[in-house]
């Protein structure tokens, strides 16, 4: 998959400005401040596609970018203390209106690697196997730890949230780290999107498809 030339679309506050499209949704969730905006810039190589801040809690909107074969939705960042409850529960309202509403190829689910996930992390990933959605979990901002420490913080990261070491993607937007890794998993879940139905038994292994009843148990 080669990305060119990516573009901001449009921003949507509820589900009434939700974008509409035929190409694949790629989502990205994360608590505030784990570096959205700064993934996003990485993964499109380009420093101000999607605006960075460094006050949390700033992304209250659902913001569509066109990635040419796909568009990517960043979704308001979750967990944020310092904002009234009401707010948190509009944020709240629109994640879920989104999830339920969006036909999505895959959620990008991110953690900071230098933290245990913390319980609105936990929740999120419990959220995308409740309701059936393909999703990788993929951390950041691995350029702030020792190399030598990337790869075994990366799966106790991924521990605390029952998956192994192979199911997550250490990534750093200042080095490009995991952007490779990132790109094929996503051209991954569309080429799974759009294999016929009856491909799929054939073409598919077991690390490709999550059982949903253990998902859901």
């Amino acid at each position: 998959m080669k990305i060119v030339n990516p573009t901001f679309i449009t921003s949507a506050a509820d589900k009434k400005g939700f974008l509409k499209t035929d190409k694949p949704v790629i989502c990205v969730a994360g608590k505030s401040n784990v570096g959205k905006s700064s993934f996003i810039n990485m993964l499109a190589q380009r420093k101000k596609l999607a605006k960075t801040s460094s006050t949390p809690g700033r992304t209250r909107l659902v913001n569509y970018f066109d990635f040419g074969e796909f568009i990517l939705a960043d979704l308001p960042g979750y967990g944020y203390a310092q904002v009234a409850k009401s707010e948190k529960q509009r944020w709240a309202k629109t994640l879920d209106d989104f999830f339920k509403l969006t036909d999505i190829t895959l959620a990008i689910s991110l953690v900071d690697i230098r933290h245990d996930p913390t319980e609105d992390d936990k929740t999120m990933v419990k959220y995308l196997y409740s309701k059936i959605i393909p999703f990788i979990l993929v951390s950041t901002k691995a350029d702030k730890i020792a190399k030598t420490k990337v790869k075994t913080q990366g799966a106790h990261v991924a521990s605390k949230l029952a998956l192994t070491g192979n199911d997550i993607i250490c990534t750093s937007a200042e080095t490009g780290l995991g952007r490779d890794q990132v790109i094929a998993a996503i051209q991954k879940a569309i080429d799974i999107k759009n294999a016929p139905t009856d491909d799929l038994d054939d073409d598919l292994t077991d690390e490709d498809l999550l059982d949903a009843k253990d998902a859901q148990a």
